[in-house]
């Protein structure tokens, strides 16, 4: 019985190959796939905000999974006094957890990989200087995603750095079930639920 890890690799495999086939079809575009290619993008945003001891949960807009800066857009015009932050789930692939700071945002993304066959991956690779790996789309199955960017991003709230590596390397997860580990352990699960359950999913 396939894991869901091996489930999904496959399915990202696919989508790769796809690109990549475009990509020989045309000079003009690149071996990952845009945003439009991804009609039916699964998966959600929610912006997080913790004030006066509460936490507080909003849905993003679809945008979000797939720009970095909308994402972005979106949490700083929340304007909030208290920490805010925001958690991606990106077509139940991967997760990228983002925090606005006015020295730049910190990032995390669990899957680095990711950024072969998705922009907004990319995106966050290139905000934290790292190369989106060179990895044939062929090969994907065989390679272990691995976690680039801020394991610190919520150790101020709760969510010390090893405690996150912890949730990250649960590979055979979906990406909506380490960030609701994630919310559980800051406290903020039935927050995150009532908001998820009120999404078109």
């Amino acid at each position: 019985m396939p894991t869901a890890t091996s489930t999904k690799r496959e399915r990202r495999t696919t989508v790769a190959r796809m690109a990549a086939q475009g990509s020989r079809n045309s000079s003009s575009s690149t071996n990952r796939a845009t945003s439009d290619d991804y009609d039916d993008l699964e998966g959600f945003g929610v912006a997080v905000v913790r004030e006066e001891g509460k936490w507080r949960c909003t849905p993003m807009t679809s945008a979000a999974l797939t720009s970095l800066s909308v994402a972005e857009t979106e949490l700083r015009e929340l304007r909030s006094a208290g920490a805010v932050f925001g958690l991606l789930d990106v077509d139940d692939e991967f997760f990228v957890v983002l925090r606005p700071a006015p020295s730049g945002t910190r990032l995390l993304i669990s899957d680095a990989t990711a950024a072969i066959d998705y922009d907004i991956a990319a995106e966050v690779l290139d905000a934290i200087n790292v190369e989106i790996p060179d990895i044939d789309p062929d090969e994907l199955d065989d390679v272990e995603p691995w976690e680039e960017g801020d394991l610190g991003v919520l150790a101020d709230l709760g969510l010390p750095e090893p405690v996150l590596a912890v949730i990250v390397a649960e590979t055979d997860l979906y990406p909506d079930e380490q960030l609701g580990m994630i919310a559980a352990r800051l406290g903020f699960a039935n927050e995150l639920s009532a908001v998820l359950d009120k999404l078109p999913r």
